[in-house]
């Protein structure tokens, strides 16, 4: 049962939050990379949810201090997007809310579809359009049971997943007084990508109604499918199928019996597109705590008039995966020729040539990780985005099953989500 935006929340205050000390002036401007570039034009959002009593304004307090001394190593996150390839490092700040809600926390985290409502616990929602491009935003909501979630979000054309995460495990662990060895990000990137000034690529509405749904892999599922998968000749001699690996087949699967059911188009190919992380891909690989976007796409296609199974997709995307590495980024060093690969590809998609799915997997990021001070978080998401077939993986919070929040457009999801050989290897709970 849904909550159908039913929450009330009012917020009790909003004020800027500015780095605890100014940004030298020799970093008051910060080119993008080529690679933020064409990073999604919307908002990351992130929500921590934490239960338990305690004494808000106390928190509330620490989080805006630890927040401030954050924000003078992640200065980035305290400018402005003046254009798709500079940041204005103005130390304008970061709007700092704090809200209160009806009902308590066990609502909202049973009710995982609800997005509209998980929605309301962010600073704005993820498509939005704000007067100034600010780079971050955060929200403090408090419970009436005594929990509380913090909401953020984002730009994507300024931080990735792996950059995110290292944000909020340096915000916490300063919050928590743990600052011994702190998280100090590098922002080396441009020097490897150069930008190209491209104008006009701005956020785009939705042009279709999406619809978010989470579907969960337990452990003894994730194993079914990992089994399955292994069982195929082509995985001798290779490690067993990885858990994303395994759950990014069975969904691309799923996806392709999807597309039959529906009316014939003239889409030629179908296409999946896997995040990978390039820090590690390169030699000599980044610093761990370099910062922005610094991922590519690995592509796996198959014609759409031959059938597929399980296991074959599954070793397509090990094979798109294993393509990226240290010759492959520095091809994309040649930006102009990865401009020209990817308006080709844009070009295929918006003509119908082929229809394409889309997985990122968080499954590596520390998230369960983000303790302020008042122990770890019992739920993390960040769900919905204003792209159609766009599946996000998440750790439970056992850390042993997988969390899918798939995006599609309304009519397909309500075919999806009611597909039987999906429903059989997981659930919404």
């Amino acid at each position: 049962m849904e909550m159908i935006n039913s929450l009330k929340i009012e917020i009790i205050s909003t004020e800027t939050i500015k780095p605890s000390s100014p940004t030298p002036s020799t970093h008051r401007h910060h080119k993008l990379s080529f690679l933020d570039q064409f990073a999604p034009a919307s908002y990351t959002p992130l929500l921590f949810f934490y239960p338990g009593d305690a004494d808000h304004r106390d928190r509330c307090r620490k989080l805006k201090e630890s927040l401030a001394e954050t924000l003078s190593r992640f200065y980035l996150l305290a400018g402005t997007l003046v254009e798709d390839y500079l940041v204005e490092c103005n130390d304008e700040g970061v709007a700092f809310s704090e809200a209160r809600v009806s009902g308590s926390l066990s609502e909202v985290m049973e009710n995982p579809n609800d997005v509209a409502s998980l929605n309301r616990l962010l600073p704005f929602p993820p498509d939005a359009v704000l007067e100034r491009e600010c780079i971050l935003g955060v929200q403090y909501n408090v419970f009436e049971c005594g929990g509380a979630v913090i909401g953020l979000c984002v730009t994507h054309k300024v931080v990735d997943g792996t950059s995110a995460s290292m944000f909020t495990k340096a915000w916490a662990s300063t919050c928590r007084g743990d600052s011994q060895y702190p998280i100090v990000p590098t922002f080396d990137a441009t020097d490897l990508f150069p930008a190209i000034e491209i104008r006009g690529n701005k956020r785009q509405s939705r042009m279709h109604k999406m619809i978010t749904r989470r579907f969960i892999f337990n452990k003894s599922n994730i194993a079914a499918l990992k089994n399955q998968a292994n069982s195929a000749a082509l995985f001798l001699n290779q490690p067993p199928p990885s858990r994303v690996e395994s759950v990014s087949g069975f969904l691309w699967n799923r996806f392709i019996a999807l597309s039959h059911q529906k009316t014939p188009t003239k889409a030629k190919r179908f296409t999946v597109i896997q995040v990978v992380n390039l820090r590690n891909r390169m030699n000599p690989p980044l610093p761990h705590h370099s910062f922005g976007n610094i991922w590519w796409s690995a592509t796996a296609d198959v014609p759409i008039d031959e059938k597929q199974d399980f296991p074959s997709l599954v070793g397509k995307i090990r094979e798109a995966i294993q393509e990226i590495d240290d010759e492959y980024t520095k091809t994309l060093q040649d930006t102009e020729k990865s401009l020209r690969a990817k308006m080709k590809m844009g070009e295929r998609l918006y003509s119908g040539e082929v229809e394409m799915f889309s997985f990122t997997s968080w499954c590596n990021f520390p998230v369960y990780e983000t303790d302020f001070g008042w122990e770890k978080p019992t739920w993390f998401c960040t769900p919905g985005r204003p792209y159609k077939n766009v599946v996000l993986f998440v750790n439970t919070s056992d850390g042993e099953g997988i969390e899918a929040w798939v995006n599609m457009e309304e009519n397909d999801m309500a075919l999806f989500e009611n597909d039987s050989e999906l429903l059989s290897f997981t659930s919404s709970s």
